[in-house]
């Protein structure tokens, strides 16, 4: 073993465990979720059905992350080896207008915050939701499992309760003040005005009330119906513009995924309004004209490239990643050969600079991932959320479920590729990606984090093929993150090599953690599926091995099967 490789594997510990298994695995951010997919896999189910079960769990089991009433991107991978990218993402109300708030003239430019916080909490904050649709529409087109199977881990969670982990906890407490504002919300899960308690019981009666009307009358109830008749009611109480008319007029988008090699591996990750896959690839490609591996993993040589590339990305995707129905996006630019070789040229190895788009600009948070695969071929990585920590930050009143505020993702400012359009699909940095080596499957993965995503996964990636790093190692490794501000980096690298970046010229933030828990799978030749989850969330690898009896095996009438 090389030098750089053994480093690779001691400067840093890892918390967690991988789970193996041949006739499916599930990593979802979450052990009841993960539960939930399982028990549809042993039920006969694929593992569109097994990401659907914990997906709807991961609603009530992670009320901060995720839920029907936020929005998602689903990379699915048949058994014939097609992709499909379900785009679940939501869309700006009918309503909304490119200046419909104010922004203070002071905000940095790169800043979406604006006064009063109107585009992210309250009822301005919410648009149109495609969880629910994606989810359905996935289940139909290449699901076999009935949409209540499917539902009822999820309706047993709600009605009997589960423990309170201490990172829900944590989540709650960090923006309790905000959550005291709603009622209901407060209710819920500030019960004498404190945050829930590791170990308590949280029971959700009115969420698994809604659960059980969407099992039996399918999406419509929302899209349609009465449960989207009392959505628009309550996010009107709250200040919002949104219409059952934009509820009836929401339409999922089937994509085709992006593609680009690597070091002799395909990437293939979801196109615009995606960010991820374009500049994923992108990054890699400017990095693959350089030597990591023999860089070394969490050298300075190496982190500073990776803060280059991802301030590279950033600028390009500030410019020119929009919604591809509202803005002409240049991917096959941005993922080009002669593209990286040009942002290459410039790049300094010694030291850090500031970068501008190199395309034109065209003028116009907080996430659960899983991932899942079957023993019959298909895969599943999902990444949906509600967008901040608690989404829109109230209840709607009668449902038992929070609201997406995934207005906070557009630009505030009009004239931008990522300004607010009547209709017009967020961008985000979901990446939900799987890596293919000789046409095979050879890892899926993806994790939650808002901006900090498609950096983490693109790091993951390179410690993957680049340091050879278990799975478990690739997940769990310390991560940085900037996107041309300050470069985040997390305690696992070592002071030394902080002050490293820091002579060549990076302003330095010493961070807990960069993004959220990333849940992978790896596939081994033999058909092994390892799944791993890192210690940023509460997820939880589940692996079913085993299977059925050996053919021809059968007791005869004098041979009993217990003493």
């Amino acid at each position: 073993m090389s030098d750089w490789r053994a480093r690779a594997h001691t400067s840093f510990t890892c918390e967690k465990r991988p789970a193996a298994g041949a006739l499916g695995m599930v990593v979802a951010s979450h052990p009841l979720a993960s539960a939930a997919g399982a028990q549809l896999l042993a039920e006969g189910g694929n593992a569109v059905d097994a990401a659907v079960a914990a997906l709807f769990a991961l609603t009530i089991v992670e009320p901060m992350m995720v839920g029907i009433f936020g929005g998602g991107l689903m990379h699915i991978r048949r058994p014939d080896g097609t992709h499909v990218v379900l785009d679940g993402l939501g869309t700006a109300p009918a309503a909304a207008r490119p200046d419909m708030y104010e922004v203070d003239p002071a905000t940095p430019p790169h800043s979406m915050d604006v006064r009063r916080r109107e585009n992210a909490i309250g009822g301005n904050a919410v648009t149109v939701p495609g969880n629910l649709a994606a989810w359905c529409t996935a289940l139909r087109r290449h699901g076999r499992a009935s949409l209540a199977d499917t539902m009822a881990p999820a309706i047993r969670a709600a009605e009997r309760g589960f423990t309170v982990s201490p990172y829900l906890h944590e989540c709650t407490a960090s923006i309790a003040e905000d959550l005291t504002a709603d009622p209901a919300i407060a209710r819920l899960l500030l019960p004498d005005g404190t945050p829930l308690r590791p170990g308590a019981r949280l029971l959700q009666p009115e969420a698994a009330e809604t659960l059980r009307c969407i099992a039996r009358d399918g999406e419509d109830t929302l899209y349609h119906g009465a449960i989207g008749a009392a959505a628009i009611d309550g996010i009107a109480r709250r200040g919002g513009c949104m219409t059952r008319q934009d509820l009836a007029d929401y339409r999922l988008v089937e994509r085709q995924p992006v593609r680009g090699l690597y070091r002799g591996h395909e990437i293939v990750g979801p196109p615009p309004p995606a960010a991820s896959g374009v500049h994923i690839v992108q990054m890699l490609k400017i990095l693959e004209g350089f030597d990591i591996a023999a860089r070394g993993f969490g050298s300075a040589d190496t982190l500073h490239l990776l803060a280059e590339v991802l301030k590279i990305a950033f600028a390009d995707r500030a410019a020119a990643t929009g919604d591809p129905a509202f803005v002409e996006v240049p991917v096959t630019r941005l993922m080009s050969d002669d593209y990286a070789a040009e942002r290459r040229a410039a790049l300094d190895t010694e030291r850090a600079r500031q970068w501008s788009a190199g395309v034109a600009a065209h003028v116009s948070g907080h996430t659960t991932h899983l991932t899942v695969a079957d023993g019959e071929g298909t895969i599943v990585v999902a990444t949906h959320t509600i967008n901040n920590l608690f989404g829109a930050r109230f209840l709607l009143p009668g449902l038992g479920l929070i609201p997406n505020n995934y207005m906070s993702n557009f630009d505030p400012r009009p004239g931008g590729a990522l300004s607010i359009m009547p209709g017009k699909r967020i961008t985000t940095s979901m990446s939900p990606m799987i890596v293919l080596r000789d046409g095979r499957p050879a890892w899926a993965l993806g994790l939650p984090g808002g901006l900090r995503i498609f950096g983490s996964a693109m790091q993951t990636i390179i410690n993957l093929i680049d340091h050879g790093m278990s799975l478990q190692e690739a997940v769990e490794a310390p991560r940085l993150w900037t996107q041309g501000q300050d470069v985040e980096v997390e305690a696992g690298f070592p002071p030394e090599i902080r002050d490293a970046l820091a002579r060549r010229g990076h302003r330095v933030n010493l961070v807990a953690h960069v993004g959220g828990g990333m849940n992978a799978i790896a596939f081994a030749p033999d058909g092994t599926l390892t799944g791993a989850a890192c210690w940023r969330a509460d997820g939880t690898p589940v692996g079913i091995g085993g299977g059925y009896a050996r053919p021809g095996v059968r007791f005869w009438p004098d041979q009993a099967p217990t003493a």
